[in-house]
């Protein structure tokens, strides 16, 4: 257990009979009347959700211990992503669902950061940008436009992407993980 002044962006709380929240940020609050207070945004694991909580300043809140190790993507089996460890060379299979869109993403020997809680894979952060190839796009067609236009690509990942009208089958591309917008050219 741990008072709510210890809460720091990206602790684990276990609130709610067991449910685990990322504390996405948080205030302190001292009013000129009555007692201070936090204020927190949480964000629950698993779903996703994000909701607003306050915790009167001093309260004891449980944080869970959460274990986000280094680890290397090796391959999928179709229901489970297999991620090894470089320092043990352990395998740890992650279920699809907890991988999500992150799967359009993921590359063969990429490195990836796996939280772990109690054994079980609760989510994977991916680089900020990857480096992809074009494995498919039709030519750009110029048309009177009076700003840079853009075409559907799909990457080598399987995902698509849109990419300006120069880019060509071939050709590697820089995106952005969290939007899957193309950031540019990579030589």
């Amino acid at each position: 257990m741990a008072s709510t002044n210890d809460l720091k962006n990206g602790t684990t709380l276990k609130l709610d009979g067991g449910e685990l929240w990322n504390v996405v940020e948080f205030q302190h609050v001292k009013p000129g009347k009555g007692g201070a207070f936090v204020r927190t945004k949480l964000k629950n694991v698993t779903s996703g959700k994000v909701v607003d909580k306050t915790f009167n300043a001093g309260a004891k809140v449980e944080i869970a211990n959460v274990d986000r190790r280094e680890m290397q993507y090796l391959y999928s089996d179709g229901e489970s992503y297999i991620f090894m460890d470089t320092e043990t060379y352990d395998q740890l299979p992650v279920d699809a669902k907890v991988v999500g869109k992150n799967a359009d993403y993921l590359l063969e020997s990429a490195m990836v950061t796996v939280a772990v809680n109690e054994g079980v894979p609760l989510y994977i952060e991916l680089p900020a940008a990857v480096e992809v190839e074009v494995s498919q796009t039709d030519p750009g067609v110029q048309g009177d436009r009076s700003t840079g236009g853009t075409k559907p690509a799909t990457i080598e990942t399987g995902a698509v992407i849109q990419v300006p009208l120069f880019i060509t089958t071939g050709e590697r591309v820089k995106v952005d993980t969290r939007t899957g917008d193309y950031l540019g050219r990579v030589n």
